[in-house]
């Protein structure tokens, strides 16, 4: 293993910030973007892999156009993967071709641990081990359990606070990871046959206060989602959009639930798994007593209505994003915000001294 997460990616800097691998929303361009801007972006694949091999073909476009090096046997982004719902053959069938290697995978949400280990196994013989395994975790158990089964590369460690799906029971990041860090530690101590990860944080992490603590805490990169929701280069209606930069204090405005899945349709994922996001008249509704039948109902009218269906106090669209979501306020690229998010981390880490505090 390389000495430093950022020297297995010799073209990102430090820290390494990354952009969440968010299905339908992270494609090609965003991911290509982060990537040039010295980041690692992530292609998020999802359950469905009938665009990847087109989605790898356009960031390795970008990236050549960029002058960002893809001859190097692998492409410098990554692409991430629900592994309860993707087909693993199909996947590394389309891995296996040599202009579609990525640095990354990034794996999360298995129906049972023993899937972990066919589809880290599967990646790394398609590709000659050339990609690198990023596993997505929620509790202190999660990451043993990955370690033992699949040996990552790198624990993606998930606090509660981040948007989109996560454990709907677990810890925010400040417990989370060093305890994650020291029991994966202890463990590959003991065991010859368990390299240490390397770990990256995410949930809650949206500039570079909130990456700087994470590195504090242990991790060696930060991952962030609800930042990369206004991109431009993100896939995602302006009305989703617009309602992430009217939002503010996360904590209170959002929620994870199992409500917005139900109404969407997306009902396919393990149990233990909920989606945070916006509060809004969909979850006050199905508080209120209203029948799934009659909400349905009025969040498919809002479906047909387009942008309206995130307007108002009656919104009723989903608007995944995590408690962050309040210091999300302006629209900028991809790049800028990795830029951005990093030197104000090494900022807020060389300013901090005990006289200061």
């Amino acid at each position: 293993m390389a000495s430093s997460l950022t020297a297995t990616y010799p073209w990102t800097k430090v820290p390494l910030i990354s952009c969440a691998p968010m299905r339908l929303i992270a494609n090609a361009t965003l991911a290509a973007a982060v990537s040039i801007a010295g980041g690692l972006g992530f292609i998020g694949a999802g359950s469905d892999i009938s665009t990847l091999s087109s989605e790898l073909f356009q960031a390795r476009d970008i990236l050549t156009k960029a002058n960002i090096s893809t001859n190097t046997g692998v492409l410098p982004i990554g692409v991430g993967f629900l592994i309860w719902g993707a087909p693993l053959a199909d996947t590394l069938a389309v891995l296996r071709k040599p202009e579609n290697i990525p640095a990354a995978v990034w794996l999360f949400a298995p129906r049972n641990p023993n899937q972990l280990k066919d589809w880290t196994e599967g990646v790394r013989e398609a590709t000659s081990n050339k990609t690198k395994i990023w596993i997505q975790v929620t509790s202190v158990r999660e990451a043993l359990e990955a370690v033992k089964l699949a040996s990552p590369d790198v624990l993606v460690v998930q606090g509660t606070d981040a948007g989109g799906h996560g454990a709907a029971q677990g810890a925010g990041i400040t417990s989370l990871i060093p305890e994650t860090i020291d029991a994966v530690t202890e463990h590959c101590k003991s065991s010859s046959s368990a390299p240490l990860p390397f770990f990256v944080a995410a949930g809650g992490i949206s500039e570079g206060r909130g990456a700087a603590a994470a590195l504090c805490l242990g991790a060696q990169g930060v991952c962030l989602g609800t930042r990369y929701l206004a991109a431009n280069e993100a896939t995602i209606a302006s009305g989703y959009r617009d309602a992430v930069l009217r939002a503010s204090d996360g904590g209170t405005t959002t929620i994870r639930s199992s409500v917005y899945d139900q109404l969407r349709g997306t009902t396919e994922w393990p149990a233990g798994y909920g989606g945070r996001g916006v509060l809004n008249a969909s979850y006050r509704d199905h508080e209120a007593g209203v029948t799934f039948e009659d909400n349905k109902k009025l969040y498919d009218e809002a479906v047909a209505s387009g942008d309206k269906g995130w307007e108002g106090d009656r919104a009723r669209l989903t608007t995944y994003a995590g408690t962050g979501i309040g210091l999300v306020k302006t629209i900028m690229s991809a790049e800028a915000i990795t830029q951005e998010v990093r030197d104000n981390a090494l900022k807020v880490l060389s300013s901090v001294s005990v006289s200061k505090l």
